[in-house]
């Protein structure tokens, strides 16, 4: 008995230890070569460079672009059968690639995720642009009682139109959480508070007295208009996104990645992978941050199930760039999720891995690593103990991740190179992706971009020539690297698809 209860305080004591311990502080490079020696792997080839001077610079010559021609089929099982139901698809083909995608590419969301606890900090009476808007400030507390070293506070703002007569769609953002136009005191308060406060400086420091009387008009707070200088907006070209999102009737959510996990390698042993992980190093298969900003955003629309102004049947989720690959991530794997707005994706996103052309996989085995699972990283590898492995042995591409999201709303979004939309960012591979998911909407019974699904000899439309007449939807604007000159577009295809008009309630 005695040795029973040595061995259970023993173990208590362990545990309680391991609960203490700080978390590992290892640099981007240290937990970089950590991975590397847990997947047996010597040596990494290079990425790519963006600089087209140099030595190793990036290919844009199409007649190199496509090393591995045959993508991976959306509509074959992994013993060869070909999926003809919708059944299948839902039952037997989509699991096959969640778990590839999960194995090999973005992660695993852990099972022991702990539950967040929303709170509204602030809530307010605001406008963007004309419009009045309800505005709150919230805060997803991440239980750490597991762990208490590491604290997880998702950030995140709501905005719905005021005059709305019911529930309305909401289009998730990632992005900064901020409100738009904190509402100010009126003119009366404001001077109480600048008599009030110029008495204090003064008090503190004497010699303003003099400053103050030389300048009496002067207050320290001055009066703040909604529409900025002249008390009248000043745009060009279309409104911003926010007050387009109002303007027709819709809310809008900002939600933060860096309060969900930092954008860097250093931070994977905090945030809520390292949380998880109680401050210890990812393990192959474990989530990256692309697959921990859509769980944040998952969350979030939890909060927005509870929220009696949001329809949360038609919640969209938006990002650019590297938001733009965690958007199409958090569509293909969160289903509550309705639509999505994925502007310019890339390497990771919607761009084919097995195209040669600006990003590739070394971009993302190498410095951009952290975005993904660890096991990515075997398809940058020419020396390790499982021999060499490029993008063709991946057992999926970016077709299958925007096939994912079918049959929901997706619109894939793109710029120019000559207005900063990098040729990097492979517009022509993420056409040929879109393209070759089209057979899987088709199976579901919704449209797809209107074209074959032969993704070798389809050509990309001319720029500013939608294809969105189906629930995949391809635009590429004369913009840059952004997807504000495609919000109206999105906007107005979305709502054709809902059935949705801007007096606001629904359907």
């Amino acid at each position: 008995m005695k040795s029973t209860a040595l061995f259970f305080l023993l173990t208590c004591t362990i545990a309680a230890k391991a609960q203490n311990a700080a978390p590992v502080n290892f640099t981007a490079d240290q937990d970089h070569q950590n991975m590397m020696k847990q997947l047996g792997i010597k040596t990494l080839r290079n990425g790519p460079s963006g600089d087209e001077s140099a030595p190793n610079h990036a290919n844009y010559d199409e007649a190199l672009a496509n090393p591995y021609p045959d993508l991976p089929d959306a509509l074959t099982l992994k013993n060869g059968k070909k999926v003809t139901t919708a059944e299948m698809w839902w039952k037997q083909r989509r699991p096959e690639i969640v778990e590839d995608m999960e194995r090999e590419i973005y992660g695993r969301i852990p099972a022991n995720v702990p539950k967040v606890t929303w709170s509204v900090k602030v809530t307010d009476k605001e406008r963007v642009g004309f419009y009045p808007v309800i505005a709150k400030q919230l805060i997803g507390h991440v239980d750490n009682t597991a762990y208490p070293l590491i604290n997880v506070n998702i950030e995140m703002t709501l905005v719905v139109p005021a005059n709305a007569k019911g529930p309305v769609p909401v289009l998730m953002m990632f992005g900064r959480s901020a409100l738009p136009a904190p509402a100010q005191p009126p003119a009366a308060d404001v001077e109480k508070i600048n008599t009030a406060l110029k008495e204090l400086l003064v008090k503190e420091h004497p010699e303003f007295k003099t400053i103050f009387e030389q300048y009496p008009a002067y207050n320290p707070i001055a009066e703040q208009s909604p529409f900025g200088p002249g008390g009248f907006p000043v745009m060009k070209g279309d409104p911003p996104t926010a007050t387009q999102l109002i303007a027709n009737g819709w809310g809008y959510v900002l939600i933060d990645p860096s309060s969900i996990q930092a954008d860097n390698g250093e931070g994977l042993t905090k945030g809520i992978i390292g949380l998880v992980n109680k401050g210890q190093p990812r393990k192959p298969e474990d989530w990256g941050a692309l697959r921990a900003w859509s769980w944040g955003a998952a969350r979030a629309l939890d909060y927005l199930e509870t929220e009696p102004a949001v329809d949360a049947k038609h919640v969209g989720i938006e990002g650019v760039s590297r938001y733009g690959k965690a958007a199409l991530v958090t569509l293909a794997f969160e289903q509550r999720f309705a639509m999505g707005l994925i502007g310019s994706s890339g390497e990771g996103g919607a761009k084919l891995h097995r195209r040669n052309f600006g990003e590739a996989v070394e971009s993302l085995t190498g410095g951009g690593y952290y975005w993904m699972a660890g096991n990515f990283m075997k398809y940058g590898a020419s020396d390790a103990s499982f021999g060499p492995k490029t993008a063709k042995d991946l057992p999926v591409d970016a077709n299958e991740l925007i096939a994912l999201c079918a049959p929901r709303f997706t619109f894939i979004s793109y710029g120019v190179p000559e207005q900063g939309d990098a040729k990097w960012l492979d517009q022509q591979g993420s056409y040929m992706a879109t393209v070759a998911a089209g057979s899987v909407f088709k199976l579901l019974g919704v449209k797809d971009i209107g074209v074959s699904n032969d993704y070798k000899t389809e050509k990309m439309p001319p720029i500013n020539t939608g294809l969105l007449d189906g629930e995949l939807a391809w635009r590429q604007h004369d913009g840059g690297h952004t997807d504000a000159p495609n919000v109206k577009y999105f906007i107005a295809w979305a709502n054709k698809l809902m059935h949705y008009g801007k007096e606001g309630g629904g359907k």
